[in-house]
């Protein structure tokens, strides 16, 4: 799953105009709706990784196989970063995540009702096109309400993104053990995206990228060189161990742990249910402890409770131990992403896209080298990606801040 993250800026929108107390409610409203969009995209995607087992069932997938699967969706994700700037400049973040919102709702509906695997790949790759052009577009409503109000809400925002991830997960716990089927849980998971899209999003301030003041063109994206290039490489080493988590760790609990799916599926909720709340507390340890020192102290959390997941094999200690590394992974991406907004030499816009664009590369390698890990050896020794990815994130935590 792509994770949510801000890839252009956001044009202030105007309502001085307003009197006092209507400027107030249209932000209130504002702030709700686009809680509602990263909620309900958190809801979505903790149905997908807890149904990760179901897609390699009903199609009869191997680990490769099913890595190719999950391939396409990250392809569609990182290809669509470089256009998604133009996309909001033209339709605006309410239109855009409408539309993006409605395709990738269709996407997940249809998730388990295709003929072949052929049809499903073909899928995924509008399933990641439009889950990252719609990532970026509730991004930018996000900044947009930053500079309105003059208070800092992204890190309330990716924490209702957390908050869904975990309640998605652990309704699809219940429904599995309910004996509720399936493809209807996937139906009714894309139904609940599209319905908050279609009734929220009319509140929304409507962020476009912002235009050059001096009369050039917009630049969207800049090769990323020097410490930019070094943060998009940290930023690619996190969201590859996130992206392991929300694919892969429903189906290790299932495989190599011996759960049952709906237990299972708990693992998906305790990772995103501690990612949440470590996100909801995160600007107050920003403000007591220097970013290096949260950014180091957390990978080396998440390593290690990984580490102890791995060796230990018992249900208990992996759930714990999913929580524990959902806590670890929590900070690093905003910390990386203000990081390289800071860097000298280009506009913070075009440095966020760059550093995206090699981050979310994290979530298109991903799959296909767990999948073929897993093929040589075994999804356990595949899992230790995550203990490598954040221990690289501790040592590199240096040359941040």
């Amino acid at each position: 799953m792509t994770n949510p993250d801000p890839c252009v800026p956001a044009l202030p929108v105007t309502l001085e105009s307003l009197p006092a107390h209507a400027q107030r409610e249209r932000h209130a409203r504002a702030r709700w709706a686009t809680r509602a969009l990263f909620g309900a995209l958190g809801v979505l995607g903790g149905v997908w990784g807890a149904h990760i087992p179901s897609l390699k069932s009903v199609y009869g997938l191997d680990e490769a196989s099913l890595s190719l699967v999950l391939f396409c969706a990250a392809i569609g994700a990182v290809s669509s970063l470089f256009v998604a700037g133009r996309v909001i400049g033209r339709l605006g973040a309410r239109r855009t995540a409408l539309v993006t919102g409605l395709v990738m709702a269709a996407a997940q509906a249809t998730a388990l009702l295709w003929p072949s695997v052929y049809f499903l790949m073909f899928a995924c790759l509008f399933f990641g096109t439009s889950m990252s052009i719609y990532d970026v577009a509730i991004n930018a409503e996000g900044t947009a309400l930053e500079h309105q109000s003059g208070q800092p809400v992204m890190g309330n925002l990716h924490g209702c993104f957390s908050l869904g991830a975990m309640a998605g997960a652990a309704l699809a716990a219940a429904a599995l053990r309910g004996g509720v089927d399936a493809a209807l849980q996937m139906a009714l998971s894309g139904a609940l995206l599209g319905g908050v899209a279609l009734s929220v999003g009319r509140h929304m301030l409507d962020a476009r990228p912002t235009p050059p003041t001096d009369g050039s063109a917009q630049v969207h994206f800049v090769w990323p060189r020097g410490l930019l290039l070094v943060i998009g490489l940290l930023i690619f080493a996190g969201m590859t161990a996130e992206g392991v988590m929300y694919d892969w760790c429903v189906l290790y609990l299932k495989q190599e742990v011996g759960m049952p799916q709906d237990l299972a599926a708990l693992g998906y909720a305790a990772f995103a249910g501690a990612m949440a709340v470590a996100r909801f507390g995160g600007d107050a340890l920003r403000s007591r402890y220097s970013e290096r020192t949260l950014l180091r102290n957390s990978a080396l959390l998440a390593a290690v409770a990984m580490a102890v997941v791995l060796t230990s094999g018992e249900a208990w200690v992996s759930l714990i131990g999913y929580a524990f590394v959902g806590a670890g992974l929590a900070p690093i991406v905003p910390i990386l992403y203000t990081a390289a907004s800071r860097v000298p030499g280009t506009s913070s816009a075009a440095a966020i896209a760059a550093a995206s664009s090699i981050g979310y590369s994290g979530f298109l390698v991903g799959p296909p080298l767990i999948g073929g890990i897993a093929h040589a050896w075994s999804l356990t020794a595949a899992m230790t990606v995550v203990v490598i990815a954040a221990a690289a994130l501790a040592i590199g935590a240096r040359r941040v801040g």
